[in-house]
């Protein structure tokens, strides 16, 4: 058998982002970009102001207070968005709302508040300083400033950001395409008649779920009846289109592991035995012209997620170009559990608070791959070391989040609240 860590190096290192494609901004969210992007216009594009008030000439409010208040006559107002090119004369002041261009002879925007904001003859309390309320042409970026740089992941922010800075179009990885197809004549998909010996397909829509919380895009997700010819068809079919492909079942040793028969010997497929439990048959490899990855995962669903969570998700962000999150945390152990001795084992259990803020882990069901309903409750995996046969209470074990760490802290503080 091989280490966990030997089969995720040989995989990642057969890895790269897929190619570059240019979009525009709006389409781009969640993608990461390739190369610098830089502005295309000074932000703001003109002197504007930030206040709702009057565009003066500091000059002519020389000792305005409160007590001596200076009267200036209003010119006519200046609205957000107009387009005219206004004039301050000496002696007189422009009424102006917040984002108003500033006329040309302005040095001062004196705000409503510091005025008994007459419309045509207002009284100025204030003396104000040089620019005071005005946001200058370029003083946020000027034009071949760095916006984004490369690598980023685009959001929300960095939208707003492009999109003022006149750029329309980035270019980005591209969306990183996947297919997910089970293996099995026993599947039957949801919805379906469950006949005898047959099992609904959860490993499909379950891949189909982590797939897109790691930020790939689901194109199709498919069965691979028990049979060689129809299964080499569909894969060799569905490596046409995909960035990615994984499979589940059909791995193992028995006489109808099909996809195992059907790969052995194609691209660079391996099939390895992990020193790992759950999950220890795996095979990976990149097949046809286009090098597609292909992850061959074991069925057994709790199998098959620990297997996406430890290897596929960390290959999926390569593709996108994106480094991976921090998944990562360490809680006490609260209630012990037996481990795999000789293989790195994979724990679902719950996160609770322990009493100075930290987690405290308990398992969560029991041990077997096939229990399907502890994966609907479990907040992370505990990882145990091969040379590990018992985890103890009072030990700490590292874990590997499967819910948003901000989730699982929200439920938490609302159970702290609850018992107080």
């Amino acid at each position: 058998m091989i280490t966990v860590e030997e089969h995720r190096d040989a995989v990642l290192g057969q890895i790269s982002p897929v190619a570059a494609v240019t979009l525009p901004v709006g389409r781009a969210v969640g993608l990461v970009t390739t190369t610098d992007v830089l502005s295309r216009a000074d932000l703001p594009r003109f002197d504007n102001s930030s206040m709702d008030g009057y565009a003066v000439r500091r000059a002519d409010l020389e000792g305005a207070t409160a007590e001596t208040p200076v009267l200036l006559p209003v010119t006519g107002d200046i609205a957000a968005g107009d387009q005219q090119a206004h004039e301050l004369v000496e002696g007189q002041a422009w009424r102006i709302m917040t984002g108003a261009p500033v006329p040309a002879g302005a040095d001062a925007v004196v705000r409503l508040e510091d005025t008994d904001s007459h419309p045509h003859e207002p009284q100025f309390r204030v003396h104000p300083t040089p620019g005071q309320h005005i946001r200058r042409a370029g003083e946020d970026m000027h034009e071949g400033d760095l916006v984004v740089p490369a690598g980023s992941r685009v959001g929300a922010g960095q939208v707003a950001a492009l999109i003022s800075a006149g750029v329309a179009e980035v270019e980005v990885v591209g969306p990183v395409r996947v297919v997910v197809l089970s293996t099995g004549d026993e599947l039957v998909p949801a919805g379906s008649a469950v006949g005898p010996g047959q099992i609904i397909d959860s490993n499909g829509p379950m891949l189909a779920a982590l797939v897109q919380d790691a930020g790939g895009y689901v194109v199709h997700v498919g069965h691979l009846p028990d049979d060689e010819g129809a299964t080499k068809k569909e894969i060799h079919r569905q490596l046409v289109h995909a960035d990615l492909v994984i499979t589940t079942g059909g791995v193992s040793k028995g006489a109808f592991d099909i996809v195992k028969k059907v790969l052995t010997g194609a691209g660079s497929m391996t099939f390895e035995e992990v020193a790992m439990q759950p999950g220890k048959p795996q095979g990976f490899g990149v097949l046809g012209h286009r090098r597609v990855p292909v992850f061959t995962l074991p069925g057994n669903p709790v199998s098959t997620l620990v297997s996406f969570e430890v290897f596929v998700r960390p290959a999926l962000q390569r593709l996108a170009g994106r480094a991976e999150g921090a998944r990562g945390a360490r809680g006490l152990v609260r209630e012990g559990w037996s481990s795999s001795k000789g293989r790195q084992t994979y724990t679902r259990v719950h996160l609770h608070r322990d009493p100075t803020g930290a987690y405290a882990v308990t398992p969560a069901g029991g041990p077997g791959s096939h229990l399907v309903h502890p994966l609907a409750t479990a907040d992370a995996l505990a990882v145990s070391a091969a040379e590990t046969s018992d985890v103890e209470a009072g030990a700490e074990v590292e874990l590997l989040l499967l819910r948003p760490r901000s989730e699982i802290d929200a439920r938490l503080d609302s159970e702290d609240e609850d018992e107080r």
